[in-house]
C-alpha cells in the first residue's frame, strides 16, 4: 500500500512529514518523496529506494515551508524511477496519489494532443497536467479541482498543493482511503491514521466520493455532488494500538473497504498498462516448458488455487492439480519432470504449506510461493516469489489477502498462457485491460452494501445455509460458505449447482437459505435452473448476479453485480460473500476479528 502525508500547518513541514513517512514504512514501497510550497513557489525532492536516500537528499537540499505533501509508493505505471516517483509537479501543483487513473491514456491523450510533454511514465502525471490545464484557463482552484475529479475514473486517493497558495490542500477520496487530521491552527491529510498519529489524533474519515479543502483554519467535506456535508470527527488510538480500525467497527470490516485501493496496488506490480503487458519477477526457470503445474494451498488460500486452475487450464492450457497442504505429503504424489509448484499463504509461515513445499522441492520441482509477507520462510526457500501486497492483515478469517492471491495468480495466468503461445499480445492486453477495472468495480459493488447488510440480517438466524456456484464460482461458493463458518458460527457449505440433486437437495426446506452465485451467461442457465429446483421445494434463494430480468425477480432476494469480463468476476464476487459473513456475524453478535479455535497464522501442522 502506497503513503499519503499532507500538511497545511505553522512550523517546517519536512521534519514532521519524514516522521509520518517513517510510520508507513510497514506498508511497503519502492520511492519516496516530498514537495512543499514556500514563498508561493512549489519544490519538492525524490529519491528511488528507501527514506534513507530521501533524507540524504534532502540534508544535501533542503526544503523550506510550513505546507507540504510527501508519499511512499509502490511502483503502479511506471518503473521506481525518480521521474515515476511522487510527489508529481507543474510549476501550478504538485500531487500525490494511492490507486489508479483507469481512463489515464484517453486523457494522455488528450493532453499530449494540445501539447503537453511527460518526463514519466504514472497516471499521476496526467492529473497534474489535467488540473495544470485547467487552472491556466484562469479556474480558480476549487473549480478547477471539481473538474478535474468529473474527469478521472478508477479508484483513487489525491492530495494536491496549488503554487501561490500556502494556505490552501485539496485531498478526495475514490474508492482508497483519505483521512483528515484536526489540529490547532494547522490541519493535514493523511492515507490512514498511522501517517497522522504524529499530527494529530482527531480525525475525520472521508467516505466514498468526497473530497475535501483544507486550510489552517478550517476544513470543508464535499460529496460526490460538490455539496458542503458534515463528517464524523473520531479519536484515534492508533498511537497505542499501532493498527487501527479508523472509522469501521472491525478489522474485518476494515480490511474488506481495502480491497479496491490493495487490488489496485498489487495489480499495479504485476500490469504495464502502457504497453498491455503482464510483468512478473525475473523467472528462474522458462515458463513455456512447464508442463503441469501443482498448487498447493490451505483454507481461503486452497479456494484461490482453485480458482485459479480454472484460468489456467482454460487460458495457458497447461493442466493443473490442487492440493490441500496437510493432506499433498501424505498421498506420495507423483510429479512430473519439469514441474513447477506454487505454495499460498498470506503468513509465508504456515507449516504444513512448508511442509508441501519442502517435500516438493526435495522431488526437484520448480517451486513458488505467493504470499503476503517477503521475509518469511516460504519466500526465502522458494526459486520464485510472487508477492501479493495486501498489506496487514488483522482479522482472523482472511478478505483482502484472497482478493490480491487472485489478482496474482490471474497476472500469472495470462503471462503462463502467453509464453506458452495460446493466446497473443492483443488478447494479453485486452486482459490487462479487464484487470485494470477490477479496482473500480470493487469500490462500486461496496458502496452498495446496505442492501447486503439488510439480506444478512434476514439469514442471520437460520441454522444451516448453502452456497451454490458452477465453473470457476464453485470455488468461490465454498469461500463463502467458510467465511460464513469462521465467523458467524452458522453451520454453512458450498456446492457445485450441479451436484444439489446428488443429494444435498434433501436439505432443503423453507429455513434453508441459498447464495446462488450466477453471473449472466456461460453456465448461467444451469445454475439458474438448479436454483429453481431449490426454489420448488421452498428454499429462499439469494442471488449473486448482473441477471436484471425476470429470473432475478423470481429470487428471494437479488443483489446486483456490475457486469464484468471471465477474468476478474471471481474477484467481484469474492465482495457480497465477504459482507454477507460479516453483517451476519454482527448481527450475531460473535468476535468477528477473532472468531474462536482460529488463530491469523497456523504453525503447527
Amino acid at each position: 500500500m502506497c503513503g499519503i502525508v499532507g500538511i497545511v500547518g505553522q512550523s517546517p513541514a519536512v521534519p514532521r512529514m519524514m516522521e509520518s513517512l517513517k510510520r508507513l514504512e510497514y506498508r511497503g514501497y519502492d520511492s519516496a518523496g516530498v514537495a512543499t510550497l514556500s514563498k508561493g513557489s512549489l519544490e519538492r525532492r525524490r529519491a528511488p529506494g528507501k527514506l534513507d536516500a530521501l533524507a540524504g537528499l534532502l540534508a544535501n537540499s533542503p526544503l523550506e515551508g510550513n505546507s507540504g505533501i510527501g508519499h511512499t509508493r509502490w511502483a503502479t505505471h511506471g518503473e521506481p524511477t525518480e521521474a515515476n516517483a511522487h510527489p508529481h509537479m507543474t510549476d501550478k501543483v504538485a500531487i500525490v496519489h494511492n490507486g489508479i487513473i483507469e481512463n489515464f491514456k484517453e486523457l494522455k491523450d488528450e493532453l499530449t494532443a494540445s501539447g503537453a510533454e511527460f518526463e514519466g511514465e504514472t497516471d499521476t502525471e496526467v492529473v497534474a497536467k489535467l488540473l495544470t490545464r485547467e487552472l491556466e484557463t484562469g479556474a480558480e482552484p476549487r473549480a478547477a479541482f471539481q473538474t478535474l475529479l468529473s474527469r478521472l475514473q478508477g479508484a483513487f486517493a489525491l492530495c494536491v498543493l496549488v503554487a501561490g497558495k500556502e494556505n490552501l490542500m485539496f485531498g478526495a477520496r475514490e474508492g482508497s482511503p483519505l483521512v483528515v487530521g484536526l489540529g490547532d491552527g494547522e490541519n493535514y491529510l493523511g492515507s490512514d491514521a498511522m501517517a497522522l498519529a504524529g499530527l494529530s489524533n482527531r480525525l475525520i474519515y472521508l467516505e466514498e466520493g468526497d473530497w475535501v479543502e483544507l486550510t489552517r483554519d478550517s476544513v470543508q467535506v464535499f460529496d460526490r455532488a460538490n455539496t458542503p456535508v458534515e463528517r464524523a470527527t473520531s479519536i484515534s488510538q492508533v498511537a497505542t494500538t499501532m493498527i487501527d480500525k479508523g472509522n469501521h467497527r472491525h478489522f474485518m470490516q476494515k480490511e474488506i473497504y481495502e480491497q479496491p485501493t490493495v487490488v489496485a496496488q498489487t495489480l499495479g506490480r504485476y500490469l504495464d498498462p502502457n504497453a498491455g503487458t503482464i510483468r512478473l519477477p525475473d523467472m528462474p526457470f522458462d515458463l513455456k516448458d512447464v508442463p503441469k503445474i501443482t498448487l498447493v494451498a490451505c483454507g481461503t488460500s486452497f479456494y484461490a488455487a482453485q480458482v485459479a486452475r480454472y484460468w489456467i487450464e482454460k487460458i495457458a492450457r497447461v493442466p493443473v492439480e490442487v492440493d490441500i497442504a496437510s493432506e499433498f505429503r501424505y498421498r506420495d504424489p507423483v510429479y512430473v519432470d519439469g514441474g513447477l509448484a506454487i505454495f499460498i499463504s498470506q503468513s509465508g509461515e504456515t507449516m504444513d504449506t512448508l511442509a508441501a513445499l519442502r517435500h516438493a522441492k526435495d522431488a526437484g520441482q520448480h517451486i513458488a510461493s505467493i504470499v503476503n509477507v517477503l521475509g518469511s520462510t516460504m519466500a526465502r526457500e522458494s526459486d520464485l516469489v510472487l508477492p501479493i501486497h495486501a498489506g496487514p492483515e488483522v482479522g482472523v478469517a482472511s478478505t483482502k489477502a484472497f482478493t490480491c492471491s487472485l489478482s496474482v495468480l490471474a497476472s500469472f495466468a495470462v503471462q503462463l498462457a502467453a509464453d506458452k503461445g495460446e493466446i497473443d499480445a492483443a488478447t494479453v492486453a485486452n486482459y490487462v485491460s479487464e484487470l485494470e477495472h477490477a479496482p473500480a468495480l470493487m469500490a462500486k459493488i461496496l458502496s452498495d452494501d446496505e442492501k447486503i447488510e439488510s439480506i444478512a440480517r434476514d439469514i442471520a438466524t437460520a441454522r444451516d445455509i448453502l452456497f451454490v456456484g458452477r465453473g470457476i464460482y464453485f470455488p468461490i461458493a465454498m469461500e463463502g460458505a467458510l467465511k460464513l463458518k469462521e465467523i458467524s458460527y452458522i453451520h454453512a457449505e458450498g456446492y457445485a449447482a450441479g451436484e444439489l440433486k446428488h443429494g444435498p437437495i434433501a436439505l432443503i426446506d423453507e429455513n434453508v437459505p441459498v447464495i446462488g452465485i450466477a453471473p449472466d451467461g456461460g453456465l448461467s442457465e444451469k445454475t439458474v435452473s438448479n436454483l429453481q429446483e431449490i426454489m420448488a421445494r421452498k428454499g429462499k434463494v439469494v442471488l449473486l448476479s448482473d441477471n436484471k430480468g425476470s429470473i432475478a425477480d423470481d429470487m428471494y432476494a437479488h443483489f446486483e453485480m456490475p457486469p464484468a469480463g471471465d477474468l476478474i468476476s471471481p474477484i467481484l464476487y469474492a465482495l457480497p460473500i465477504q459482507l454477507l459473513s460479516y453483517y451476519a456475524a454482527v448481527e450475531k453478535g460473535t468476535d468477528v476479528d477473532m472468531p474462536r479455535n482460529l488463530a491469523k497464522s497456523v504453525t503447527v501442522e
